[in-house]
């Protein structure tokens, strides 16, 4: 398969753009004192969500970002921004919908962005890499554009493991031939249920142990500081 477009279509990536561009407004309209943001800082942020996984995606595949080859990308991320400031409020009030609207989001962008990767013939390994960077993409440019520590590398987020387990469970129905569409559905709910449990249930991945950062510490401290 030459033309990975054809696994894609543009309505499903749209969606995909779109529903990222709600939940980075949402995110960024939540934040007051002296880190809340303007409006045109609102839709930065939702346009950074919508864009940022798929970007990422086609630069490591080496391909010229699909957002650039459209008009309907960078409209469809604003106009989602638009949307997720006017409803800020009310979504506020659902917490339920936003985290469902995360889960679904990360499994998407993970599912297309392995579909692209196997569309241009990676091995399974790198195209779950690809997947898993697609798919935290928008969430870690998120967060570096709003200064705050990266979500996915803290103990409480399975972003990560869920989009790697829902790219691992593609990769797996690719190698039984299963078609690139029911392998991508599937790819989103394996990744959408691991979120949703995580968040149900308080898991996550254990926490470096303290001995470990005792013994860091020691061992840091004979290093000498030189100070200017």
């Amino acid at each position: 398969m030459t033309e990975p477009q054809f696994l894609i279509p543009l309505w499903a990536d749209l969606t995909a753009v779109g529903l990222g561009g709600v939940q980075g407004a949402l995110f960024a309209s939540g934040f007051v004192g002296q880190r809340r943001l303007d409006l045109l800082g609102v839709a930065i942020i939702g346009i950074v969500m919508g864009l940022g996984g798929g970007m990422i995606r086609d630069l490591l595949l080496n391909t010229t970002p699909a957002a650039l080859q459209s008009n309907w990308y960078l409209l469809t991320a604003t106009g989602a921004a638009l949307v997720g400031m006017l409803l800020a409020n009310v979504f506020q009030r659902l917490n339920a919908v936003i985290v469902g609207l995360d889960a679904v989001v990360i499994g998407m962008f993970g599912a297309f962005g392995t579909t692209k990767a196997f569309a241009l013939g990676l091995p399974p390994i790198p195209a779950i890499f690809v997947g898993v960077c697609a798919a935290v993409g928008g969430g870690l440019l998120r967060d570096v554009f709003m200064g705050l520590p990266v979500a996915m590398m803290h103990v409480g987020s399975l972003y990560a493991v869920a989009a790697g387990g829902g790219a691992a469970a593609y990769a797996v129905l690719d190698a039984f031939g299963v078609p690139a569409v029911p392998a991508a559905v599937a790819c989103i709910g394996v990744t959408t249920v691991i979120r949703l449990l995580a968040v149900i249930f308080d898991i996550s991945l254990p926490e470096q142990r303290a001995l470990y950062r005792r013994k860091v510490a020691v061992e840091t401290s004979a290093i000498p500081i030189i100070r200017s």
